[in-house]
C-alpha cells in the first residue's frame, strides 16, 4: 500500500515539514521568556533596590524552571508524543504572565518593593516554564525525521527557535519606552495566548503517536509509521526512557557540554543588557540591540550552520573547535574595558556557543537512539541549569570587584570552555566509535 492510502486510511495529519514548523513556532514562542527580566532589569532594580546577588538570581528565574521541567517532559515525548507537553508547558507560562501583568498593574512603580521579591521571582519560574519546550520539541522533531537529516531538522529547529530571546531582546526595551514596564508585559502575555492556540490547532504529533492515540497496538502502529518512513521509536515510558539514557556515559558528557553551551547561552542572553549598561554606560535600547544582534540572534542562526558541520564532520569534531571559538570570545571579555573589544569578543563568544549547541544535539539521536527524548530531557534540562546557576556567579564578582567584576565574570566562561574542550575530546576518543 503505497504513501497516501495508508495516510487516508488512518486518517494521519501532518507531514515532516509541518511537524519541524510548528515545533520551532512552540519553542520560539515558549523560548521567549529567557529574556523575561534581563532587558528590563535596571527597571524592577529602581524601585526595588536588590543587591547584584539577587538581581542576578531574578534574571535567572525563569531559566530555572525551564531547565529543570525540560527532564520529565523531554521523556514524556516518548510516551504521548510533543503536542500535549508543550500545551501544559504553555499554559503554565501564561499563569506566570498573568500573575506577572496583574502584579505590575495592582503595585508597580511606588509599591513594588524589595519584599515583594519573592513573589516577582515566582512568577518569573512559571513564566518560564515555556523555556522548556526545547526538550520537547526535540525529540518531536527527531521523531519525524531520518537519521541522516537529524543535524539539519535539529540544526533549523534550534537554530530559529533560539531567535526569540534576542528578538525580544530588541523589542521589549522599545515596548517599555512607548507602554511602560506593565503594557510590555500585558502585550506579551497576549502574544503568549495567541501563540499557545495557534500551536494546538496546528501541531501534530509523528505518525506512530498519532496511531497510538487511535487505540492501535504499538507493533502494528510501529510498522506503519515506518512503513510511513518514521525511523526512531521510542522504547518505553517516561522512567524508562530516562533510565535507558542514564546508563550511557556519553549522556553525562553531553550534559557537561550543554552546560556550558546553551547553559551559558541562555545566562548571558539574560546578562549582557546589564553588562552593556552598567559597564558601558549604554541606554537600555542600545544595549539590548547589542545583547540580540551581537550574540543571541548570532547564535541562534549559526547554529542552524551548525547543524550542517556536525552532519559533515560529526558532532564531537565540530564541538571541540566551537568551544575552542568559545575560548577565545571569553578571554577577550574577560581583559577587555574596550568597547569595540567587547563586542567582537561578543561576537566571537556567541559563535561558538551556537555552534556548540547543534553539535551536542546532534549527537543525542546518535548516541541513545531508542531513547532521545530521555536523553534529550537530561542533555536539555541539566545542561540548561546553566541559565540558572552561572547569572547569579557574575552577580558575585560584581559584588566584589565592583564595576570590574563585569569583565571579571567572564572567567567563568573561559574556565567552563576548557572544561568543555577535555570532555569533546574524551567522547570523540573513548565514546565516539562505540555508539
Amino acid at each position: 500500500m503505497n504513501h497516501v492510502n495508508l495516510i487516508k486510511q488512518y486518517n494521519l495529519k501532518g507531514n515532516y515539514k509541518t511537524g519541524l514548523t510548528m515545533a520551532t513556532f512552540g519553542f520560539f514562542v515558549g523560548f521567549a521568556a529567557v529574556s523575561l527580566y534581563g532587558p528590563v532589569a535596571a527597571s524592577f532594580d529602581e524601585v526595588m533596590k536588590m543587591p547584584s546577588l539577587m538581581l542576578g538570581f531574578l534574571i535567572a528565574a525563569p531559566s530555572l524552571a525551564g531547565s529543570l521541567l525540560r527532564i520529565p517532559f523531554g521523556a514524556w515525548v516518548d510516551t504521548v508524543g510533543g503536542k500535549k507537553p508543550f500545551l501544559i508547558l504553555f499554559a503554565l507560562s501564561i499563569i506566570g504572565m498573568a500573575g506577572l501583568t496583574s502584579m505590575l498593574y495592582f503595585f508597580y512603580p511606588d509599591q513594588l518593593t524589595l519584599k515583594m521579591y519573592p513573589l516577582i521571582f515566582l512568577f518569573g519560574l512559571l513564566s518560564g516554564c515555556g523555556i522548556a519546550t526545547f526538550s520537547v520539541g526535540v525529540p518531536q522533531t527527531s521523531y519525524w525525521y531520518p537519521q541522516q537529516k537529524q543535524g539539519f531538522a535539529l540544526g533549523v529547529y534550534g537554530g530559529l527557535g533560539n531567535i526569540a530571546p534576542g528578538i525580544f531582546g530588541i523589542l521589549l526595551p522599545f515596548a517599555l519606552i512607548t507602554l511602560g514596564l506593565t503594557g510590555s508585559y500585558a502585550t506579551w502575555f497576549l502574544f503568549l495566548i495567541a501563540g499557545t492556540l495557534i500551536y494546538a490547532a496546528f501541531a501534530q504529533d509523528a505518525y506512530y503517536f498519532q496511531l497510538l492515540k487511535q487505540g492501535i497496538d504499538k507493533n502494528k502502529a510501529k510498522e506503519v509509521a515506518a512503513e510511513l518512513g518514521q525511523e526512531l521509536f521510542p522504547s518505553g515510558t517516561v522512567v524508562e526512557a530516562l533510565k535507558t539514557s542514564a546508563k550511557i556515559p556519553g549522556t553525562w558528557g553531553l550534559v557537561a557540554l550543554y552546560f556550558t553551551s546553551f547553559g551559558g547561552f541562555l545566562a548571558l542572553t539574560a546578562w549582557f543588557p546589564t553588562y552593556w549598561i552598567q559597564f558601558h554606560g549604554i541606554d537600555v535600547i542600545k544595549a539590548g540591540l547589542l545583547m540580540a544582534f551581537g550574540f543571541s540572534i548570532l547564535a541562534s542562526l549559526i547554529r542552524v550552520y551548525g547543524g550542517i558541520l556536525s552532519d559533515k564532520f560529526g558532532g564531537e569534531s565540530t564541538a571541540i573547535i566551537s568551544f575552542l571559538v568559545m575560548l577565545i570570545g571569553a578571554g577577550v571579555l574577560s581583559f577587555t574595558s574596550n568597547f569595540n573589544l567587547a563586542l567582537i569578543g561578543e561576537i566571537i563568544l556567541g559563535a561558538g556557543m551556537g555552534t556548540a549547541n547543534a553539535a551536542v544535539f546532534k549527537l543525542v539521536p546518535k548516541y541513545v537512539p531508542s531513547a532521545p527524548g530521555g536523553a534529550g530531557g537530561w542533555v536539555g534540562g541539566l545542561g540548561a541549569f546553566g541559565g540558572f546557576v552561572i547569572p547569579p556567579l557574575l552577580g558575585v564578582f560584581v559584588d566584589n570587584y565592583g564595576s570590574a567584576g563585569y569583565a571579571k565574570g567572564f572567567l567563568v566562561f573561559f574556565a567552563l570552555a576548557i572544561i568543555a574542550i577535555v570532555i569533546a575530546f574524551a567522547l570523540k576518543s573513548k565514546y565516539g566509535k562505540e555508539f
